[in-house]
């Protein structure tokens, strides 16, 4: 699929398929991750695949939507703060601009490979990192549901008007 049909084709997913995401597509996906770019080429991200039917559940207690209980698997993105470029000028952390960049290759390459996915960033971070016993300096930042998409029907895309967001000089 060409590119400006795949940022088309992908969507925010909340329906899943029961079919079991195939290994090889999930690697695909995982490494598109890991040739995403960051900020120094420090690479301050962890990923952990969730496909257990046990490991799930707990998944879905930091998210309790009912739509997310039929995803196969979530990838927890996660920020790693010590090894994360620091702006010299202000002390900005970019572990979740890098994150960000990571996350979004994943949900094309799914699209590509005819998976859906959504971001999900409002789950109870605090207690993912308790149970799942993350380090102090790593931070849970997205889920990220996977399966295939239930429906074929890709909705509208609401988005503003070119005129709305793009400023050419100056603001």
């Amino acid at each position: 699929m060409k590119f400006p049909q795949l940022i088309v084709h992908r969507y925010a997913v909340r329906d899943f398929e029961s079919t079991p995401v195939e290994k090889h597509k999930l690697e695909k996906i995982l490494e598109a991750a890991r040739l995403a770019p960051s900020a120094v080429n420090f690479q301050p991200w962890h990923f952990i695949v969730v496909q257990a039917p046990e490991n799930l559940e707990k998944m879905f207690a930091f998210y309790q939507r009912a739509w997310i209980r039929k995803a196969p698997v979530i990838i927890l993105a996660c920020a790693d703060h010590s090894q994360s470029w620091k702006r010299g000028s202000d002390g900005k952390d970019y572990a979740d601009v890098d994150v960000a960049i990571a996350v979004d290759h994943m949900a094309l390459q799914a699209a590509e490979l005819g998976l859906g996915t959504t971001w999900v960033c409002n789950f109870n971070a605090q207690k993912c990192a308790e149970t799942l016993r993350l380090p102090l300096h790593i931070e849970p930042l997205v889920m990220l549901p996977l399966g295939y998409p239930a429906g074929d029907k890709i909705p509208e895309k609401n988005r503003k008007p070119v005129e709305e967001i793009i400023h050419w000089e100056k603001f």
